[in-house]
């Protein structure tokens, strides 16, 4: 099998050891050793939870969702984001679980389609528009929860300002940031705010063609720090894949 790609040298897979173990019991977190042979089950959710106390002010968030006239709600589409939201908003944060729509993750995503827009989300994007509708609402998509979109009462933010707005407000509002951004990137389909917000702030700015591998050769150099793409695809160099929940 070739692996590799991208003018890079490729390498070629000789050989494949396999062991033989009984099934592993995902549910039991720690290291079951078989033998010689050990496996050590991780919680994820556990481990990006910490690492999204050190990028965000969780405190000033959850004073937020505390007060009693605002309210939120978080549309996991039955995907991989339903694991981590519950810990995430109702437990850390302290939202109520009525917030979580869809938080169960499903192999058919409850028959709905996976895809993240107006169209498909239209269960949250009815909420906001109802009366005794929510402050906020957001929703990730219903694959790898890699994307995300953001509404307000009866207010749609597109995924070109989204990307924006995050941008001019991070040194401020997100600690991770505090030291400012390194440089913004978009993808060439993304509309040219996060350019404006570039000129303002006085940082280095790259336009790439769609591609998420484009914003990680960015990262790795040491000069990007948010990115985003048409798809609701935003993230930041504190982990080099999107970042949906």
């Amino acid at each position: 099998m070739v692996v590799g790609g991208g003018g890079k040298k490729k390498m070629k897979i000789s050989e494949i050891k396999m062991v033989d173990i009984p099934d592993v019991d995902l549910s039991h977190l720690g290291v079951t050793k078989y033998g010689k042979f050990s496996v050590e089950v991780v919680d994820p959710v556990f481990d990006y939870l910490e690492l999204m106390e050190i990028v965000f002010n969780f405190s000033l968030i959850r004073s937020l969702l505390s007060l009693s006239d605002y309210r939120l709600v978080f549309d996991a589409m039955h995907a991989v984001a339903g694991a981590y939201a519950e810990p995430f908003f109702v437990d850390k944060l302290g939202a109520s679980r009525i917030s979580i729509l869809n938080g169960l993750p499903l192999e058919d995503f409850g028959h709905g389609h996976p895809d993240l827009n107006l169209t498909y989300a239209k269960d949250l994007v009815n909420i906001l528009y109802k009366e005794n509708k929510p402050d906020f609402g957001a929703a990730s998509d219903g694959t790898d929860g890699d994307r995300n979109m953001i509404l307000g009462r009866e207010f749609f933010v597109t995924p070109l300002d989204s990307v924006a707005i995050i941008a001019a407000n991070a040194q401020n509002a997100i600690p991770y940031f505090q030291s400012g951004p390194k440089g913004l990137s978009r993808s060439i389909p993304t509309s040219g705010a996060l350019d404006l917000v570039a000129e303002k702030l006085n940082l280095p700015f790259f336009e790439v063609p769609t591609g998420r591998k484009l914003f990680g050769i960015l990262m790795d150099a040491g000069v990007l720090s948010i990115c985003g793409e048409e798809s609701f695809g935003t993230g930041s160099d504190h982990i080099l894949e999107k970042d949906g929940i």
